[in-house]
């Protein structure tokens, strides 16, 4: 009985010793990774492969280090196999997507992308890089694929990044405004954050331009018609301009109006959020994060300085909560498939 119970340690430890080896050697190659050294990670990360065959996230990173080498057809061949794993997730077909674009072969990505939606339906990552694979093309159905992004995935940010821009070259700007305010919430900081922001101080500026202008899409849309008509109410807020003040003073307004009236009909986080705000008595230092450093960095800089009290407090309440917009509001319909 000892002599069985010896030989069961031996295996069992033999069985540890293999684990721990291929581990090993996929820290290593992360390493190498990490240090830009890619050659030597995919030495690393063969040897990995050949203790640990099935190892799916030993095999991503050898077909991601092959696309950071920009050695794009091994990627290629290396992600063909990840996707046709019974196992492969989503960032499979995140990996070869990469590679399929670096070698603007479109047919191939198309087909790959339908195929890992059909497997991920609910993937904002896969909707938002075949939108953004179809925009390489000028192809508009790009929109789409976002759209419906941020219908399966509503706290996934790179669809409104991607929406808000491609709606601020479009007459419609109130999706620039929604799209984008939602972004910079779920991205608050981000490189891509003050580009953002400095379109949605634009997009302001061009809804107030057009606001008397006949909309065609609020016939359509009640969610826009109803957000229309309260910005229309409230337009005397910005009479003399707009500054991070008198938005401010708009936006306060365009919330207790909407809250008084539409709330019930449309109920929508980033709004309540804002009321949120506003009764925390931190709405105003809100509006100059969003909003004061693209209408003039000294002017923002300064009233920081000058409330510094107020904008400390808000970025201490911003950072101790995570925006998410829950699912069901989304009130431009989405006809992506």
């Amino acid at each position: 009985m000892k002599k069985v119970l010896f030989f069961a340690g031996l295996f069992l430890n033999s069985i540890s010793a293999f684990t721990q080896t291929a581990d090993s050697l996929h820290k290593v190659a992360k390493n190498y990774m990490w240090n830009g050294d890619y050659s030597n990670a995919i030495i690393v990360l063969g040897n990995a492969l050949k203790v640990a065959p099935d190892d799916l996230a030993i095999e991503k990173d050898l077909a991601f280090t092959y696309y950071l080498q920009s050695n794009y057809s091994a990627s290629v061949e290396e992600g063909r196999k990840l996707i046709e794993r019974k196992d492969a997730d989503e960032q499979c077909y995140q990996i070869l997507g990469m590679a399929y674009k670096a070698i603007e072969e479109k047919k191939e990505a198309d087909k790959m992308y339908r195929q890992g939606i059909k497997k991920f339906p609910n993937s904002g990552e896969l909707y938002n890089e075949y939108g953004e694979m179809l925009w390489m093309k000028k192809d508009p159905e790009a929109i789409r694929l976002w759209e419906k992004g941020i219908e399966v995935d509503p706290s996934y940010s790179s669809n409104y990044y991607n929406a808000c821009k491609y709606y601020y070259f479009t007459y419609d700007k109130v999706w620039t405004l929604i799209y984008g305010e939602i972004f910079i919430n779920l991205e608050s900081y981000s490189s891509r954050t003050p580009e953002i922001k400095s379109l949605l101080v634009d997009g302001y500026k061009k809804l107030f331009m057009d606001l008397k202008a006949p909309k065609s899409q609020a016939n359509k849309n009640p969610f826009v018609a109803v957000y229309l008509n309260v910005m229309a109410d409230q337009s005397s807020a910005v009479s003399l301009g707009l500054t991070p003040e008198s938005l401010n003073i708009l936006r306060s307004k365009f919330i207790l109006e909407w809250f008084d009236k539409y709330a019930g009909k449309f109920p929508f986080r980033l709004f309540e959020y804002e009321q949120q705000l506003m009764k925390e008595g931190l709405f105003d230092a809100y509006n100059q994060w969003a909003f004061g450093a693209s209408m003039g960095l000294a002017a923002f800089q300064s009233w920081t300085a000058t409330h510094a009290d107020d904008y400390n407090r808000f970025i201490s309440f911003q950072k101790g909560r995570v925006f998410k917009v829950p699912p069901g509001q989304n009130y431009r319909a989405s006809t992506a498939k």
